[in-house]
């Protein structure tokens, strides 16, 4: 799942507020504050919809892969196809845009 610093990490980049978050997930706003402080776990269901609005915003969760997790923006439209002409090499190019 992702941690409270990558929920911390995630609200920063997609500009949102603990209240906002709270608002479009559906999660108490001190459950937010909580997780993000570490001092508690929210319920798995709660994780998932904290994890799904942030995601709707454009943040990317990358799991722990040996160097560390993480979180990104998705690429913009523009930022996407110009990636596209630049792979130029076949290939599957993942949908990493932005809704």
């Amino acid at each position: 799942m992702i941690t409270g610093s990558q929920c911390r990490a995630a609200r920063a980049l997609v500009e949102i507020s603990r209240p906002m978050l709270s608002r479009r997930s559906g999660v108490d706003v001190r459950v937010i504050e909580r997780f993000e402080n570490t001092a508690g776990r929210p319920e798995m269901y709660e994780l998932e919809e904290i994890r799904n609005a942030l995601e709707e915003l454009g943040a990317v969760f990358i799991p722990e892969n040996g160097s560390g997790y993480g979180v990104r923006l998705k690429f913009s439209e523009v930022d996407a196809a110009q990636i596209a002409r630049l792979e130029c090499e076949g290939g599957i190019v993942a949908n990493d845009r932005v809704p």
